[in-house]
């Protein structure tokens, strides 16, 4: 078996020999002969631009050596082009969280490399996501979620240096701050031409896949090759506000679907989720708005559409 791969890596988060030697294991016990290429990404070029030469050159497999921001590039790339071209990832970050939801091998670059050169395909939506921002109006696409609140407080709130010590635990230690941080606004919500029952939020989440680190699942339903994306508003205010969100969150859709009940993701008082192909949020104030776990900037507008099976991921 034979392979033309281009790997796109972010040379921030380890070097170019470390991705050789795992290259070389992985090939080794696939018994695969690979022909490779390497793009390096950097700060004016996240990734789109490398995969756009990689393709160039002739791959069929790009791999994305790097964290989310280095997935989510590639994966935006290979979604606008349409290139008849197959997507593996080398899971390097913090949050790694499209390998998370796809079960990419983490902390084992080798077993990561072999996945992307013997795993067979999938179908991977892509949502799009058009925001107004205090430069203009931007167009972005996202593998995982996209939203603003809590979540995003969480990414924007997390002190560096901490994440780069302990790693995803440093989003606990922000959870305080993240929350103070978070307090409810009035938001207009449309999906799929329909207004929602739901005039304020503090937090919203829209996402292709649902599970953050640690094994936190904040959007039950999601698929990411189902064609649709999921919806996921919070609107708590006040200690009994909380109380009915961790409800809604722990048991109606956590542990009563583990013992079988609830085909689908509940909503109550404070919890709204839902699924649609389409989603225009409107807000009263700006806030900040994150794809993927990175921090786009303040916002009042934003639409979001979905691509389906926009990428084939290994």
């Amino acid at each position: 078996m034979s392979a033309r791969v281009g790997i796109i890596w972010n040379p921030s988060k380890t070097t170019r020999e470390s991705l050789e030697t795992a290259l070389r294991k992985a090939a080794s016990a696939a018994r695969s002969d690979v022909e490779q290429q390497w793009f390096e990404t950097t700060p004016d070029d996240p990734g789109q631009g490398a995969a756009a030469r990689a393709i160039e050159s002739g791959a069929d497999v790009l791999v994305a050596a790097g964290g989310d921001g280095t997935v989510r590039a590639v994966a935006e790339h290979l979604a606008e082009s349409g290139a008849d071209v197959e997507l593996g990832i080398v899971p390097l970050g913090t949050g790694n969280l499209l390998a998370r939801n796809l079960r990419v091998p983490l902390l084992n670059p080798a077993a990561a490399f072999r996945r992307a050169l013997t795993g067979e395909a999938r179908a991977l939506d892509v949502g799009w996501l058009e925001i107004d921002l205090e430069g203009g109006t931007e167009r972005h696409a996202f593998a995982v979620m996209a939203g603003f609140g809590l979540d995003a407080h969480m990414i924007t709130e997390t002190d560096d240096d901490l994440k780069d010590k302990v790693g995803w635990l440093a989003y606990v230690e922000s959870l305080g701050r993240a929350l103070s941080a978070s307090g409810t606004l009035d938001v207009r919500i449309t999906a799929d031409g329909r207004e929602l029952d739901r005039n304020s939020a503090h937090t919203l989440l829209v996402g292709n896949c649902g599970m953050l680190q640690a094994g936190i699942t904040l959007l039950p339903d999601a698929d990411p090759g189902d064609g649709e994306l999921d919806l996921l508003v919070l609107s708590a205010d006040g200690a009994a506000g909380w109380v009915d969100t961790l409800r809604n969150m722990v048991w109606d859709n956590g542990i009563k679907r583990v013992l079988g009940g609830g085909a689908s993701a509940e909503s109550s008082e404070s919890a709204t989720h839902g699924r649609m192909r389409s989603l225009q949020v409107e807000l009263a104030e700006p806030r900040v708005f994150e794809i993927d776990g990175e921090d786009l900037g303040e916002t009042t507008r934003v639409s979001v559409t979905v691509q389906e099976g926009a990428v084939r991921v290994r």
